[in-house]
This record gives C-alpha cells, sequence and structure tokens, in this order.
C-alpha cells in the first residue's frame, strides 16, 4: 500500500512541477518582459590585461604603487580601506621608513584618547593603525556627497563580478547619456546631481568622475598619468587590497597540483608492479 501512494504523491508532484513550467513559459511568450533602461544600456566590463590575470598572474609591484598613489591623491578623500594597515604598504615594495613617513604624513589623523583627560583626540597615524576614515560617520559621508555614501574599497573587486576590470571601466566609463536612450525612454533622464555611467547596474551613481584628465596624478616613476593608466592603476591596487594573498595562495595551489600528479604516477607504477603478476 505504501508504494503505491508514494508513486502516486510523486507523479502529482511531478505533473504540478511541469504544469507550472508549462504555464510560465506560455505567458514569457504571450507576454514578454517590458523592456528597461538598465538592460537595454547597462554594458558588461571593458576587457583590461593585468599581470595577475590567470592562474599563473602576479601582481606588478610598481602598479600598486601607482594605484595606491592614485588612492591617496584622489579617492582617500572619500572612501576608506578599513581593512588595511599602512605596514601592508610593505608587501608591495615600500619599505619600514617610507611606510611610516606615509603613515606620519597622512592628511587624516587617527582618533584617539587623551590618556591625561580621557578626552577624544587625534593623533598622527603609525603603520600599526587602519587606514583613517574620510569621515567622523555615516551622517557625515553622506551630507558631503550628496546623500549617497561613498563604500569602503577594501574588498570592492571582491564584491562586484569582473571586479578589476568593473572598478577600471567604471573609472573609465563616464559619458554623456545616449540621445537613443532619452528617445527609447524619456523618462529615464539622469537626476540632478547624479552622473550617468553605462557600467554601473543603474546607470546613474552619486560619485562624480574621479578621474578627469591626463597628469591629474604625477607617477614618481615616470609612467605617463593618461586617464586609462590611472584607472588600471588603482583597479590593480584595489584588487591587492581585496586579495593580498592571491599570489601564495596560486603558488600553493600549483604545488599541490604538482605534488598530485607525481603521487599519482607513483601510485599507477606501485599498482602496475604489485598486479602485473596476479592478471589473468
Amino acid at each position: 500500500m505504501l508504494r503505491p501512494a508514494l508513486v502516486a504523491i510523486g507523479a502529482f508532484f511531478t505533473l504540478m512541477l511541469l504544469y507550472s513550467f508549462g504555464a510560465g513559459a506560455v505567458s514569457y511568450i504571450s507576454e514578454p518582459p517590458a523592456a528597461t533602461v538598465e538592460h537595454e544600456f547597462h554594458l558588461p566590463p571593458k576587457e583590461v590585461a593585468f599581470s595577475f590575470n590567470g592562474p599563473l598572474g602576479h601582481y606588478d609591484r610598481q602598479q600598486l604603487q601607482r594605484g595606491f598613489q592614485v588612492y591617496k591623491e584622489v579617492c582617500s578623500a572619500c572612501h576608506s580601506l578599513k581593512f588595511v594597515s599602512f605596514r601592508d604598504l610593505q608587501q608591495i615594495g615600500y619599505n619600514e621608513a617610507e611606510v611610516k613617513a606615509i603613515a606620519k604624513q597622512w592628511a587624516i589623523k587617527t582618533p584617539d584618547v587623551d590618556p591625561a583627560t580621557g578626552e577624544m583626540s587625534t593623533r598622527d597615524p603609525v603603520p600599526a593603525d587602519k587606514f583613517p576614515k574620510p569621515f567622523a560617520n555615516n551622517v557625515a559621508a553622506a551630507a558631503a556627497n550628496n546623500n549617497a555614501i561613498p563604500p569602503d574599497l577594501s574588498l570592492m573587486t571582491k564584491a562586484r563580478h569582473h571586479g578589476s576590470a568593473y572598478v577600471y571601466s567604471l573609472l573609465t566609463g563616464y559619458q554623456p547619456q545616449p540621445a537613443e536612450l532619452l528617445k527609447k525612454f524619456p523618462d529615464a533622464a539622469t537626476p540632478p546631481g547624479l552622473n550617468y555611467n553605462p557600467y554601473f547596474p543603474n546607470l546613474n551613481l552619486a560619485m562624480a568622475q574621479p578621474l578627469v584628465a591626463e597628469g591629474q596624478v604625477t607617477y614618481t616613476d615616470g609612467t605617463k598619468p593618461t586617464v586609462d593608466q590611472m584607472a588600471q592603476d588603482i583597479a590593480a591596487f584595489l584588487t591587492w587590497t581585496a586579495e593580498p594573498k592571491l599570489e601564495n595562495r596560486r603558488s600553493a595551489g600549483l604545488a599541490a597540483l604538482v605534488f598530485l600528479a607525481i603521487a599519482t604516477g607513483l601510485a599507477y607504477a606501485a599498482y602496475q608492479n604489485i598486479w602485473r603478476d596476479k592478471k589473468h
């Protein structure tokens, strides 16, 4: 008795599933979803070659230092790096003395407590400190940025699909709204205070174009600071802040694959040697 009942229940749910699938397909064909401006004009990230692309890729320390310079001189006024310490910069080629100087000369001071009075105060950052936040709190951040709170950039390339390419595309993607968009979607004009960028999911964002002209940053290694170059460099730097152990992880993975390949060969050879005379 139990088996027929279970078969009947299974058949019922299968039929309901097929009915739901068929009804959904018919509905989609007869009444397709209305076109949206985001669906038609949102663009996938641009293709860009980074040294760390691919399973054997690695960071270009010079590029990371240039990217840090872009962050320091352009991005740090609004965006924080709350998971990164000044001393972490030694991983991208700065020595201890340089890290101490960078921390001491940082434009934003670190909140602290006066040990004599117990009152809040500020002090120069030290290498052990995280990068100071540019705003005291979210209210201050929103007030200074058209009611939009600038996101922390520490893990930005991990939080976005095609993270490195997304950051690069966003920074180089600011443009006027296409006439075709306004003609097809007259109500989709970019609101005042926002900026059109087809690489942003809803096409309009509060952040004004941060990289506006060649020479905005002066690179110490002599690299020409075009907008495209600065965008690539900051995208690479933010990839490092999100994945500082990327090279170690890939090296460990490669070593594991080599070990498994050797172990597999030895195991097969042992199998052949042990069972060679026992095959019929």
